[in-house]
């Protein structure tokens, strides 16, 4: 998702700074916007830090910032009764811990820039229980919400804005599970309304949404974006 909401913003000449653990994707958009990517530890205040101000000097000066980092770990992230502790800070290092983090190295340049916008991804579920759960990644985007909503109301004064998107069922690799089950696929796709799982640029377009002009009394807000799944009984 995180990568082609960065693709989606250069494609239309925005200039875009990239954080993840992991080495750059090959497939980042050449332009018109100009981008960098710095492989940085997302738990890591000074590693962020210093990126932020990287990006900061390159681009001169920064007004958004999207939260998609994310974990979910199947067969390690358990019911609460089974968890292992470790696997459960991990999880909520990752998925809670480094918004915050980014938070407290990016809204300082929002200020700078007079106004400002912040997307942060959740998950649908956040809005409920499960009978194989995982629960250090719902309790941790759950908390995403709440802490999106406590931003807004923070930044309103100031022209920055905070809003939460709820994807559902999503093709991007964090669901592994699915490739090259196509049968697998098309059954959760007759679970939603809407007839097909979403795609990263679903989620992508909801974002640009939020973060453009076109959004500009919208904070503090929860955008699901799942097929309709959420309103079935």
């Amino acid at each position: 998702m995180g990568l082609e909401i960065a693709n989606q913003l250069i494609s239309r000449g925005i200039q875009v700074g990239m954080m993840d653990i992991k080495p750059a994707p090959e497939s980042i958009e050449s332009g018109p916007g100009k981008s960098l990517y710095l492989a940085v530890d997302l738990t890591d205040q000074q590693a962020i830090d210093s990126a932020v101000r990287q990006f900061h000097d390159r681009f001169s000066g920064i007004d958004y910032l999207v939260n998609s980092v994310g974990a979910l770990w199947f067969g390690k992230d358990k019911a609460a009764e089974e968890i292992d502790m470790e696997v459960w800070d991990q999880v909520m290092n990752i998925n809670l811990r480094a918004t915050v983090l980014l938070v407290k190295s990016v809204v300082p340049f929002l200020r700078k820039s007079g106004r400002g916008a912040m997307v942060h991804f959740s998950s649908i579920d956040a809005l409920s229980g499960d009978p194989a759960p995982q629960d250090a990644y719902g309790a941790s985007k759950a908390a995403l919400i709440r802490l999106s909503k406590s931003l807004a109301i923070q930044y309103a004064g100031e022209q920055i804005r905070s809003n939460v998107i709820l994807p559902g069922p999503t093709l991007t690799p964090m669901q592994e599970r699915w490739e090259d089950k196509p049968e697998l696929q098309q059954k959760i796709a007759e679970s939603i309304p809407l007839g097909r799982l979403g795609r990263p640029a679903d989620m992508a377009n909801a974002c640009l949404f939020l973060l453009s002009d076109n959004a500009a009394y919208i904070t503090a807000a929860t955008l699901v974006v799942d097929g309709g799944i959420t309103a079935l009984p």
